[in-house]
């Protein structure tokens, strides 16, 4: 959920605070700088239901505050060939259904989840980012190059109802919900406090708490066909969900949502302690991934902090590869100055890794991004095996086929390094062309390898 909600809504929203809480190497370093040959950001041809044996890479598809004026959608349309081409396979999608502040709103003060831009109500008929048809357009432009589709779904809480007496609180709340769509119309007996339930895990600012313990509010979120989640899914086509602030509600409701609904989902649960991130995924029965804030704040440690041994410490992936989503930067939160070292790190590591849009289209080199994409989804597989890491080097070995060696280098000289690697009497080579060398591993499967000043390499067979 963003920090930062705008003054316009009815409730003054409070700022989130969450809590952060090997075999033996030689090693040598030179002086000596060595022009790397430059390498192609080239890649495959295979998309989000083929993604490559390394897997598929989402992209953020919005940033905070994107231009108003609905052209959001169009913009994000004309990037799908391009984004096709680079290999991303899948794309999320800020909250698309219209909120209380209608074409100012990024979504996250949802009023009427069945307005997609083509009911007036809020101050205008399309959303901040488009019409109902635009996103549709959308949807479908990105189906036929394969490319999944996320919807972020923000069900902790609703924004912009009327004021009503509300006899369970003793005062009048904005908890009167009339939607012009007709559809899942909200009292006070739909929030906290009510007959089911006082309270939840979480609320957030001062906007009225959902309560998932209603029965009339779970029909109308998954259990019925023609209600939120498979409404949709079924009928919008979207593939996934992203939850907002799954901090505020237990894990049985992602848990439901998804055994009814099904399709891919990740919640974000803000906290960098993984094992917390882990016990989250356990309540949902494992129907969810969680964004990985635990990769999130070591890395940030890491790059910036110039200790690569905090590479070393507890993450998401590293305890459960399959629900991790790892990321550089979203919407909310963006402290990594040193990002490139970052996507290295999150494309050739297990994770489903995540590309902000403005990392991509506006602030880093795309074809370097774009190389990593084609790294990830054609060299990373297996599992992880770390092999040295101190404050400036830090290697890690993928040991699946063909799998990969990533050395990162946050010094300021070239450094080389013995590293025993998963191939025998095998020329190897750097895919990130920042390296020219094309050693052969032994019989024994070492090598040295080589990375130059604050950058890294890739390394696997020729």
């Amino acid at each position: 959920m963003k920090k930062f909600i705008k003054n316009y809504w009815h409730y003054c929203a409070l700022t989130l605070l969450f809590s952060c809480s090997e075999p033996e190497i030689q090693r040598e370093k030179q002086g000596e700088q060595i022009t790397p040959d430059p390498v192609s950001s080239k890649t495959d041809d295979t998309h989000a239901k083929n993604p490559g044996p390394g897997g598929g890479v989402l992209m953020q598809a919005f940033y905070w505050d994107v231009p108003a004026g609905g052209t959001w959608y169009n913009t994000v349309k004309s990037k799908l060939a391009s984004w096709d081409a680079a290999g991303i396979s899948a794309i999320w999608l800020p909250p698309v259904s219209k909120a209380q502040n209608g074409p100012f709103s990024m979504g996250y003060d949802p009023a009427d989840y069945f307005d997609f831009g083509h009911y007036n109500q809020h101050g205008s008929v399309e959303t901040r980012f488009g019409s109902k048809s635009e996103l549709q357009s959308l949807i479908s432009t990105a189906h036929n190059y394969n490319i999944d589709v996320y919807a972020d779904i923000v069900i902790n809480h609703n924004s912009g109802g009327d004021l009503e007496a509300n006899p369970n609180t003793g005062t009048n709340t904005y908890t009167d919900f009339n939607p012009a769509s007709g559809k899942f119309y909200r009292s006070y007996n739909d929030f906290h406090p009510n007959g089911y339930a006082s309270n939840d895990e979480g609320i957030f600012g001062g906007f009225p708490d959902l309560s998932h313990s209603v029965p009339y509010v779970q029909d109308w979120l998954w259990k019925r066909s023609d209600g939120v989640g498979k409404y949709y899914k079924n009928t919008m086509g979207f593939d996934g969900f992203r939850f907002d602030y799954v901090k505020g509600f237990g894990g049985w409701v992602v848990r439901d949502w998804m055994n009814n609904v099904g399709g891919f989902a990740v919640g974000e649960y803000w906290d960098g302690n993984a094992q917390l991130l882990q016990n989250w995924v356990n309540a949902t029965n494992r129907t969810s991934s969680a964004f990985d804030f635990a990769c999130y704040y070591r890395m940030d440690e890491a790059f910036d902090g110039n200790n690569l041994n905090k590479l070393n410490d507890d993450m998401l992936w590293k305890r459960d590869a399959a629900k991790a989503v790892t990321f550089v930067a979203n919407h909310d939160t963006d402290i990594i100055w040193d990002k490139m070292h970052a996507y290295a790190y999150i494309m050739t590591h297990e994770g489903y890794p995540t590309i902000f849009y403005r990392d991509y289209e506006e602030w880093l080199d795309k074809n370097k991004l774009n190389n990593l994409i084609w790294i990830h989804r054609n060299k990373a597989v297996g599992s992880t095996t770390i092999l040295y890491a101190d404050n400036d080097e830090y290697v890690a070995r993928r040991n699946g086929s063909p799998g990969l060696v990533v050395y990162l280098n946050d010094s300021n000289s070239w450094v080389e390094r013995w590293v025993e690697t998963n191939w025998s009497s095998t020329v190897i080579k750097d895919y990130t062309g920042n390296s020219s060398w094309e050693p052969t591993t032994q019989s024994g499967k070492w090598v040295k390898i080589q990375c130059p000043p604050n950058s890294y390499t890739i390394w696997s067979p020729k």
